[in-house]
């Protein structure tokens, strides 16, 4: 048997909005530092970039799988639909899986039809998700596609601003060929696990990183375990939602992802829906429009209460990246000071990698190895004993270790309203399920 654990969606630096840095060789090495073995490539569509993939990635014959410096990689890309619908402009992203260069090089070419390929990685497609689906699916059945970072308010397809209430409604009779939405930073199984109209599709977790950094690369992933490394075997485990084969995703606290509450950043006005809604979401400052966060926009489409589980649901963990525990525990102004990155790198050199960390090394040994109140704050983050500062409007959560009142006495917003919402705030475990 096969131990994967994947990160699908990141970035080359060839999408606009990331790193200069990103390479095969800086992906490889921040994999291995983060305890992945599979990446995606990102960004296919690409031709420069498609081009250095062809160069360097070692075809593992037979399997779908490829292989760089140690690290496995599967063949994807983000692509962006841009088209109207009900009177509507929707602005949706999806993900694609490929199995060789050969599908590639022909999804290229149908997709140059809709669009400059070489403006962006992540290219915009002047061509609806049913029709996009469907040059895809002529290419080959082995393409797999599905909506990414779901709940994202501008674009994911049930995104505030230019979404849709369904799977079906965004792409009508190709809605078929999907059989997995990815969840995003901002909700997290149990707020997917409320609408009745998801549980046939497999809820993937990624990490969308634009850079290669160890807090952005792998702080949502997906835990395999197969037979054999199998491009098929992988897919077919997602479909089927096959609890032998697909045994967890990684997730960090939908609070922590920067669309979570219901906001307004540029004036530090962050809401609950409840309140959001009292105030016809209307920013209370400025008087402009809010921005609909993700946990308001699963309050709209649930039809399950909180806490329902499907009797199919995969599991799920969740993380906080090491470097931000670190700095928010000592206090420092961000997760690459040099501070952070001595205690991150002395936690690698004893234990091997970051994931290994964050869900394995009991306390008495990370006690030998850091200070006990470093220790103690990522076993609290394992046993899901953090509270967040809810994200918005494009600004991250951050997690309090210390008592509440000092964040509330402290906080420069106008609001954050915690009550007996305890599910959104809600941590899982694997012995729950």
């Amino acid at each position: 048997m096969v131990r994967i654990i994947a990160d699908f969606q990141l970035h080359s630096k060839y999408s606009r909005g990331t790193s200069e840095t990103i390479s095969l060789e800086t992906l490889a090495q921040g994999a291995c530092i983060k305890g992945l073995n599979l990446l995606g490539t990102g960004d296919f569509t690409h031709p420069l970039w498609l081009q250095e993939l062809k160069h360097k990635l070692r075809e593992i014959p037979g399997t779908g799988f490829y292989e760089f410096n140690g690290i496995y990689f599967i063949l994807t890309g983000e692509i962006c639909t841009v088209f109207e619908h009900g009177n509507k402009i929707r602005k949706v992203h999806h993900m694609v899986h490929a199995p060789s260069f050969e599908e590639v090089d022909q999804i290229t070419e149908r997709l140059a039809k809709f669009g400059d390929l070489r403006l962006d990685g992540r290219p915009l497609l002047y061509v609806t998700a049913a029709e996009v689906v469907e040059e895809l699916m002529e290419v080959s059945r082995d393409i797999f596609v599905y909506p990414a970072h779901a709940w994202t308010p501008w674009f994911g397809i049930f995104g505030s601003k230019s979404g849709f209430d369904s799977v079906q409604e965004c792409y009508e009779d190709q809605a078929k060929h999907i059989f997995a939405i990815e969840t995003g930073l901002s909700s997290d199984p149990p707020m997917n696990w409320r609408l009745s109209g998801l549980d046939r599709f497999a809820l993937l977790s990624s990490s969308d990183a634009h850079s290669t950094h160890p807090w952005r690369l792998g702080r949502e992933a997906n835990v395999f375990e197969l037979k054999r490394l199998d491009y098929w075997e992988l897919h077919r485990a997602i479909r089927e939602k096959d609890p032998a084969k697909f045994l967890y995703t990684i997730e960090t606290n939908p609070n922590y992802g920067k669309y979570h509450y219901t906001g307004h950043r540029l004036c530090g006005v962050s809401l609950h829906p409840r309140e959001a809604l009292r105030l016809n979401n209307i920013c209370p400052k400025c008087h402009r429009e809010l921005t609909i966060g993700v946990l308001q926009r699963v309050e709209e489409l649930a039809d399950r209460p909180e806490g329902y589980v499907p009797e199919n649901a995969i599991p799920f963990r969740t993380l906080l990246p090491l470097s931000e525990i670190i700095s928010h525990v000592i206090g420092a102004e961000s997760p690459y000071t040099k501070k952070v990155l001595e205690i991150y790198d002395r936690l690698l050199a004893r234990f091997g990698n970051e994931l290994k960390v964050l869900l394995e090394v009991p306390q008495q040994e990370l006690e030998r190895a850091v200070e006990s109140k470093i220790a103690r704050a990522v076993l609290s983050v394992r046993e899901g004993r953090v509270r967040y500062v809810p994200g918005f409007d494009g600004e991250y959560g951050r997690p309090i270790f210390d008592d509440l009142l000092e964040f509330r006495e402290s906080s420069p917003r106008t609001s954050v309203y915690e009550d007996s919402y305890e599910g959104l705030l809600r941590q899982s475990r694997l012995d729950q399920f």
